[in-house]
């Protein structure tokens, strides 16, 4: 049974989502703060995290960023919540590790489709093999851990997402847009220098392994060896 860790202060959405959720067959964990949110993750290790940007004390940011810094967390995907609607708030969440966003008000429907959208992304990416190897770059999928030369490489967790969609996908060409849509999981319209900047400091901590990533001009992105 897949379940999900509410964060969110205000406790009538609180009884909202997890009223509806349970008739989905899923198990709930809640928290009303940021820090005890950040308890619970690490205690319960839920299957998704819906997690509100405005909470009282550690807000939802800082949570998400503690959540992608902390090995055991960092693969556990995460739906933000908010009131605000600006294309920077969606970026700033998007960038530093949510999977998607969805802006009150919403309808259950919508919140339901996003869910499992979510859980299923990720479900196929752990049916996929665990590990993809190339000359001078290793990819373990099932423990987040990439290694270039044999030494161990900090990645965020979008970056990773990122370097794997692309070798698994090698010789395939990605526009930027079918990134966006696939690794931070949204169709807004975000702009592409997003994926850019991305790629620019993915190329840069992965050093020589940094040319397996190839700029297709006009297009986007295509990971050749």
């Amino acid at each position: 049974m897949d379940s999900i860790l509410i964060i969110e202060d205000e406790k009538d959405i609180v009884e909202a989502i997890e009223y509806n959720l349970k008739k989905e067959g899923f198990k709930i964990y809640k928290a009303y703060d940021g820090k005890s949110g950040l308890k619970q993750a690490r205690d319960k290790n839920p299957s998704l995290i819906l997690l509100d940007l405005m909470l009282p004390g550690m807000d939802g940011l800082e949570v998400c960023k503690s959540l992608k810094r902390e090995k055991a967390l960092a693969t556990i995907p995460v739906i933000m919540l908010t009131a605000k609607s600006s294309e920077l708030d969606k970026v700033l969440g998007l960038e530093i590790g949510a999977d998607d966003y969805i802006t009150k008000p919403f309808s259950m429907r919508e919140l339901m489709a996003r869910i499992k959208r979510v859980l299923r992304r990720w479900e196929d990416r752990e049916k996929k093999t665990p590990g993809l190897h190339f000359p001078n770059l290793e990819i373990d999928i099932e423990k987040h851990e990439v290694r270039v030369g044999g030494k161990l490489v900090s990645l965020t967790a979008k970056e990773f997402s990122l370097l794997c969609y692309l070798a698994e996908n090698k010789g395939r060409a990605i526009t930027r847009e079918r990134l966006l849509d696939t690794v931070w999981g949204v169709e807004v319209a975000i702009e592409s220098r997003t994926v850019d900047v991305h790629i620019k400091t993915l190329r840069e901590k992965l050093k020589k392994a940094g040319k397996y990533i190839y700029t297709l001009r006009g297009v986007g992105y295509k990971f050749r060896e």
